[in-house]
């Protein structure tokens, strides 16, 4: 099976009624949180999901670097012998960014500043990833023949190495 296909059987696939829960519990976290804006992404870098203040972020390049940051984050842990570190810190002067394991496939990123508490977001975060995932269970049972669901997102890799080409330069 060539990779194309086998991403494609392994892309996630949500019905109505998930994606107003998702809603639901990101808003949800946000209220409880404080947090500026939270982002649910798959790691290949598809933005699922984004609620809370984005106007001021290019949401395109900041899921792309974040799931790159993961996949690098990911070959860290092997290197340490670790199977994977699930949740990812950066500090900022004023805004800071969390980025968690939602389940296997699932990132969870949050940019949160000075209004809130690291302790407080984690708390919530973790909270809000297990009930996300449990969601994500529900609609993997419900998942209709992969193979026969036509997909969104086709060339998300030529359309990624572009961003990155552009963020960076070619010869970078």
């Amino acid at each position: 099976m060539k990779d194309d296909d086998r991403l494609k059987l392994q892309r996630l696939v949500f019905y109505k009624e998930d994606i107003l829960l998702i809603d639901k519990l990101l808003n949800t976290f946000l209220k409880r949180s404080q947090a500026k804006c939270a982002i649910l992404i798959d790691k290949e870098g598809h933005m699922i999901t984004v609620h809370g203040d984005t106007k001021t972020y290019d949401m395109d390049t900041i899921c792309t670097l974040l799931a790159s940051t993961f996949a690098a984050t990911r070959e860290w842990a092997r290197l340490l012998g670790e199977e994977e570190f699930s949740v990812l810190f950066h500090q900022g002067k004023k805004d800071s960014i969390q980025v968690a394991l939602v389940g296997d496939r699932t990132l969870l990123a949050v940019i949160f500043d000075e209004r809130t508490q690291l302790g407080l977001v984690r708390l919530m975060s973790n909270e809000t990833a297990r009930k996300l995932d449990e969601v994500f269970q529900q609609a993997e049972k419900r998942r209709v023949n992969p193979v026969e669901t036509e997909f969104l997102g086709e060339g998300f890799s030529d359309s990624a190495n572009k961003l990155l080409d552009d963020l960076f330069g070619e010869n970078s």
